[in-house]
């Protein structure tokens, strides 16, 4: 059973205050705090025994409140894009702020990224709560949604996510923490090696939205049957490299059931992460659009490539796309999802 410790990270100018809580447990410190849901920081040892914070992340609840990059954060209503910033339910169409060029991301620039939640130690759990009003964001009916972060006793890091509504609505959330397995501020991850389960990957236009249908990884950039580095084939994907939707592979995997999405390592350090999740996709994403000018932790700049994500989801752009599992929650249904990111050495 996890070590669960709370205390006050700082306050909000409106003097709002946001807490802090430590979780400890088979090696593994994580920390959470009650504004964004954000995962702050995670330390691991490496081969050697010397530990590490390996997620990106600030010094100061001001520099969380800003956030441009989305670290560490819970993303919601609906994590990645959707296309123009238009969907319809029931006849009804909704317009939504158009955050990333053409399109509506990560819920929008006040998301839930940008939301004070409640907080409290649950158990062996820290449970985040956070009440969605009609429209925010340009969203129907009131959402409320629960995150609960815990570890296990091998330290693996297990995010559990619930949400009802009052109103049909949209919901996909996720976990937005940028991994660098060589230390946070290390450099980039060019020489991290990946290698996954997963056979199908959505093709994307310019703006990332998916142009329909799944495709085959054999032969393709996406194809992680056999370890490779990440930065081997990162720009035959794009010019900004990976932020693709892989497509779980769920064969012999019931509802509810983990899946293993990708195994990710670093040769120098040894460290290791594993993502499994009940979602059937997971974006990949390694910091194309990082640049330097964001100053983390030690005031280290965070470069290209700095880390890189592995955000659980239902596919991108669902409610516009037929053949996609949807998106929708009605009021008689509950949202529920559940990803672990599992961490070793090799």
């Amino acid at each position: 059973m996890a070590n669960i410790a709370v205390s006050t990270y700082g306050k909000l100018p409106d003097g709002q205050e946001v807490s802090q809580f430590t979780l400890t447990a088979g090696g593994t410190t994580a920390k959470v705090i009650t504004f964004g849901g954000n995962l702050i920081s995670l330390t691991r040892p490496d081969r050697a025994g010397n530990v590490a914070d390996i997620v990106l992340g600030y010094d100061t609840l001001e520099q969380w409140t800003e956030n441009p990059t989305f670290f560490g954060c819970t993303v919601g209503r609906v994590g990645n894009r959707i296309a123009h910033g238009k969907f319809s339910i029931d006849g009804t169409e909704y317009k939504l702020a158009l955050n990333n060029g053409d399109h509506h991301l990560h819920g929008g620039p006040t998301g839930f990224h940008k939301r004070l939640w409640a907080g409290e130690i649950d158990g062996d759990k820290v449970k985040l709560t956070y009440v969605s009003a009609d429209m925010e964001e340009g969203y129907p009916g009131e959402l409320t949604t629960t995150v609960w972060y815990s570890l296990t006793p091998e330290g693996a890091l297990v995010i559990e996510y619930r949400a009802t509504t009052d109103k049909p609505t949209l919901v996909n959330l996720t976990n937005h923490s940028y991994f660098n397995l060589a230390g946070a501020g290390s450099g980039d991850i060019m020489k991290h090696e990946i290698e996954s389960p997963c056979r199908a990957y959505l093709p994307v236009d310019a703006g990332c939205i998916p142009k329909g249908g799944v495709a085959s990884t054999e032969g393709t950039p996406f194809d992680f049957s056999k370890k490779v580095p990440l930065g081997a084939r990162m720009y035959d994907a794009d010019v900004n490299g990976y932020d693709h939707n892989l497509c779980v592979n769920r064969v012999g995997k019931k509802d509810g059931e983990l899946a293993l999405v990708a195994t990710v390592s670093e040769p120098t350090t040894g460290r290791t992460l594993s993502c499994l999740t009940v979602e059937p996709g997971c974006q990949l994403y390694c910091g194309g659009f990082l640049d330097g000018t964001n100053i983390g932790r030690e005031g280290k700049p965070y470069p290209r490539h700095g880390g890189f994500c592995l955000e659980s989801q239902k596919y991108p752009d669902a409610i516009n796309q037929k053949d996609f599992a949807t998106t929708l929650l009605k009021p008689d249904e509950v949202y529920t999802s559940k990803t672990v990111y599992e961490f070793g050495t090799c």
